[in-house]
């Protein structure tokens, strides 16, 4: 069997990566939902060297910064603010802060309106120019131009979802939940919990603009819940983890039109287990061989292999997180550590990574953070 020239590419560009940043320090940005046991924002220092996991305190004090994302620049941070009420409207807001890549520490530079109640993800386009977020309480997507500084200028589209689905309880309305850009940046791919549907718009990032594509989405499961979506490294490829049936459903994708096409759906649990679980987090390895997702209740991550001709997915393992409602986890760019976040245990917990494997062994490192929702790496300077 021969490797495509593309596929060498992808294999060599990821080894190179890899080797690259192999020894180097990162600094880890901890979300969370504020409270007796949180003020906002925490940051530690990661040693990829040896996995130690070195505090640096208290780098933000900002209500419930639930989810974290890193300019391309490696200069900037964004937090979504999961709250219901901002300037006295039924919206939450987006904040951005400037990043000491020397010491860890963060500058306020503004923040702004989310356009909708209880936002719960933000991601950066690759050219750094606007931000996308959605919000979970009030259904809907917006994006949000960025000014040279990193700083936020209002929403410029806004998109707001409607129907239901079978789930009564959590799909009575729309609950938009993730908004990720394609590798190739033309893209934007919106899940929506509430209606069991990821949304494609094609993207003009130098204007913050969003046009619905054709087709204008692609359905999962009735009842599944999309929640948290990620692209393989191959940009053929994708994955989105659903929160209400526990399952994770591969798609290929044609980077051409924008359009995902369903391969498998395959289950995140082991097949004794009989409590109630939801999933929370997915996220493709950097060497593109391996998948990893989170589970609540069954308080776990599940490791899957990837084949790298067809995308599907097959069961490597479930591993115990240490903790209780791993509602987030972060994978270094080494693809040595991922760093679990138990939210309800109020712990972080790093693994390593058997690179050849995908399978998971603690390190003994855990740190306390309280309530911690989101894992985000910064490279120190």
């Amino acid at each position: 069997m021969t490797l495509s020239s593309s596929a060498l590419l992808v294999c060599a560009g990821s080894l190179a990566t890899l080797a690259g940043a192999a020894g180097t320090d990162y600094f880890v940005y901890i979300g969370t939902y504020t409270g007796p046991q949180s003020k906002g924002i925490y940051a530690f220092r990661l040693e990829t060297a040896t996995g130690k996991l070195a505090p640096v305190g208290l780098v933000a004090e900002t209500a419930n910064p639930t989810f974290l994302a890193v300019h391309p620049n490696g200069k900037l941070l964004y937090a979504a603010n999961e709250i219901t009420n901002f300037g006295g409207q039924k919206a939450g807001s987006v904040s951005a802060f400037a990043i000491d890549t020397k010491t860890g520490s963060l500058a306020a530079l503004n923040q702004t309106s989310s356009r909708g109640a209880g936002p719960c993800h933000v991601s950066v386009d690759k050219t750094g120019k606007c931000l996308l977020l959605a919000n979970y309480g009030g259904g809907s997507f917006a994006a949000i131009p960025l000014k040279a500084d990193g700083s936020l200028s209002e929403a410029t589209a806004f998109i707001q979802d409607s129907g239901s689905g079978p789930n009564v309880k959590r799909q009575s309305a729309p609950h938009a939940h993730s908004f990720n850009v394609s590798p190739d940046n033309r893209f934007a791919v919106a899940a929506d919990l509430g209606v069991d549907k990821i949304f494609v718009y094609r993207l003009d990032p130098g204007k913050a603009a969003l046009e619905a594509n054709e087709p204008a989405y692609t359905a999962v499961s009735p009842g599944a819940g999309p929640r948290h979506f990620a692209f393989h490294p191959d940009g053929r490829h994708a994955y989105v983890i659903n929160e209400l049936n526990s399952t994770v459903t591969a798609f290929d994708y044609d980077a051409a039109k924008g359009v995902l096409k369903e391969l498998q759906s395959i289950g995140t649990l082991p097949k004794d287990f009989t409590g109630n679980s939801s999933t929370a987090e997915v996220q493709v390895h950097p060497n593109g061989k391996f998948l990893y997702g989170s589970n609540r209740g069954h308080d776990s991550i599940t490791i899957f292999a990837i084949d790298a001709k067809k995308g599907t997915l097959t069961l490597v393992d479930h591993v115990s997180t240490q903790g209780k409602v791993p509602r987030n986890f972060g994978i270094d760019p080494t693809g040595q550590f991922l760093l679990a976040a138990n939210q309800n245990t109020n712990n972080v917990v790093v693994f390593r990574i058997d690179a050849k494997t995908g399978r998971l062994t603690p390190t003994g490192q855990s740190v306390e953070v309280g309530a911690p929702v989101c894992v985000k790496f910064v490279k120190v300077q």
